[in-house]
C-alpha cells in the first residue's frame, strides 16, 4: 500500500469516506494542495471549494466543502469538514432553490441574520459554480 492515502473526510456526526486513494486535492485556505503517500505533516483550514480524489490517474469523485480543516500525515488525509456533498448526487434545481431562499433571508432585520444569510448564500453561490466547473471538465 505504499503507493496510496488513507483519506477520510468527516461531515458533523458522519463519517462521508473512509478509503486507500492515489492522490486527493484539498482546497486549503491558501490554495488548493495534494496528498501522495508521504506527505510532510500539515494542518490546515479549508476554503469553500471542491475536493477531488484520483484513482488510476483519474478524478473519480469530487465532493464539494463549505470550510472545515484537513490535518495530513505521511500515511492519512483527514478532513473535517463544514459541510460536504458528492458534486454527482447534487440537485442543480435545489441548489438554485437554496440560493434564492438565501437571497430572500438576506433582507433579514437584525444584523446577525443578515450576514448568516450572506454567508450561506456564498456557500450557495459556489455550490453552483462547482457544478458548473465539473460540467465543463
Amino acid at each position: 500500500m505504499a503507493n496510496t492515502v488513507e483519506f477520510e473526510l468527516v461531515a458533523p456526526e458522519e463519517l462521508l469516506f473512509s478509503e486507500s486513494v492515489e492522490l486527493v486535492v484539498v482546497p486549503g485556505a491558501e490554495g488548493d494542495f495534494g496528498v501522495l503517500p508521504g506527505h510532510s505533516p500539515l494542518i490546515s483550514t479549508l476554503r469553500t471549494g471542491v475536493i477531488a480524489v484520483y484513482e488510476n490517474d483519474t478524478v473519480n469523485r469530487r465532493i464539494f466543502v463549505s470550510g472545515g480543516f484537513a490535518e495530513v500525515t505521511p500515511e492519512r488525509c483527514t478532513v473535517l469538514a463544514d459541510e460536504a456533498v458528492a458534486l454527482e448526487s447534487v440537485n442543480r434545481s435545489d441548489v438554485e432553490e437554496r440560493v434564492e431562499a438565501d437571497r430572500d433571508l438576506f433582507d433579514a432585520a437584525s444584523d446577525d441574520d443578515k450576514e448568516n444569510a450572506a454567508a450561506a448564500l456564498a456557500v450557495s453561490e459556489a455550490l453552483l459554480l462547482a457544478l458548473d466547473t465539473v460540467g465543463q471538465a
